[in-house]
């Protein structure tokens, strides 16, 4: 049973080696598709692989993914971005995987992958080894995925995106935008579309994009995020009915999302209506994690966030021990945060 890790690079050569050296020994197989790196990235991964290869970009991440995985020779694929790492905790589970590999035989394996290494990290489960026997392919030319068939199984084996300095701001909305004009974009697609909208300050074009993709057919899960992010593009525009409306909707399509709870929270607080922002706040403390259901998760909604905002409004409310109360508590839970240490100066 072994595992070849396919990756695709370009202009990493920051980040490649704490990658690479994470994975060694872990893989059987690096592969490294590279499209056009003009520093040292090539250089790095022949340190760790001979396996390298030349994809010429056109601007279709799928594409990338597809021939990395056609280079791949062991029984599963897997693959990781070049400013993650797997971190010793997921390394010294190498055993454990291949005996359920051996066992189970899942044609696709998801995993956790978290945002940073902080206690309250974004996490969520993602695609991450693939049967090469079961013939995947990506898809979508950005945010690009394996549409999930066959047998899945989970397997706690986290992967850690730290990130890296290198720009790509401009990029995916570029894609998505010359994309666009060119064919019908999938449900997927334009939650992912709307969402970069959001990011580069168009909200107007945002809203209409993530509008689109709630009234129409996707996935649940894509359309809570989307009734998320709608609401956020409206409160950029004070339109503050309209991001309530929108918080609301996400609760026809699942359960209430500590990260929505939080807005809503927020919109309250930031009209004053303290005992309202207290209701929404309390209830984000009570909401599940769905990181298992592909959700987003920000464990910081259901932790900190209204922790540290009850304190605000309780005490607003001229209900100092309650504030001083969920202080405590927030004390207890997260003694060296910033915002802890400051309202610890501030009671005392």
């Amino acid at each position: 049973m072994k595992i070849s890790v396919c990756m695709i690079v370009r202009d990493e050569e920051e980040v490649l080696a704490r990658c690479l050296q994470s994975i060694k020994g872990f893989a059987d197989e690096i592969i490294i598709a590279d499209t056009g790196s003009v520093d040292k990235t090539v250089k790095i991964a022949s340190e760790f692989t001979d396996k390298i290869y030349s994809f010429p970009w056109v601007d279709d991440f799928a594409a990338a993914r597809n021939f990395a995985f056609s280079k791949g020779s062991g029984d599963y694929l897997m693959w990781m971005d070049a400013d993650d790492v797997l971190p010793e905790e997921s390394f010294k589970k190498k055993e454990e995987l291949l005996s359920f590999l051996e066992k189970e035989g899942p044609d696709l394996l998801r995993c956790p992958y978290e945002m940073g290494v902080c206690d309250c990290a974004t996490r969520f489960y993602r695609e991450r080894l693939i049967k090469r026997s079961a013939e995947f392919s990506w898809v979508g030319r950005v945010h690009e995925c394996i549409v999930p068939r066959g047998k899945i199984e989970d397997f706690p084996l986290p992967i850690v995106h730290l990130g890296s300095k290198k720009d790509r701001s401009h990029r995916n909305l570029r894609i998505y935008q010359k994309w666009a004009a060119e064919e019908p974009l999938s449900p997927r697609d334009l939650f992912y579309y709307g969402r970069e909208l959001y990011y580069h300050k168009l909200y107007t074009e945002g809203a209409a994009i993530l509008s689109k993709m709630i009234a129409g057919e996707g996935w649940y899960v894509n359309k809570i995020e989307a009734c998320r992010i709608l609401g956020l593009c409206y409160a950029a525009h004070g339109e503050r009915d309209k991001a309530l409306r929108s918080y609301f909707l996400s609760f026809c399509f699942g359960e209430p999302r500590a990260v929505i709870l939080c807005e809503i929270g927020k919109i309250f607080r930031e009209e004053s209506r303290f005992r309202q922002a207290v209701y929404w706040y309390e209830l984000a403390l009570q909401a599940k994690d769905h990181s298992a259901e592909g959700d987003f998760d920000d464990p910081a909604c259901r932790t900190i966030v209204p922790l540290l905002e009850l304190v605000c409004c309780h005490y607003a409310l001229g209900e100092k021990k309650i504030a001083e109360k969920y202080h405590k508590i927030t004390e207890e839970r997260f003694p060296q945060h910033p915002s802890v240490a400051y309202n610890r100066q501030f009671f005392e």
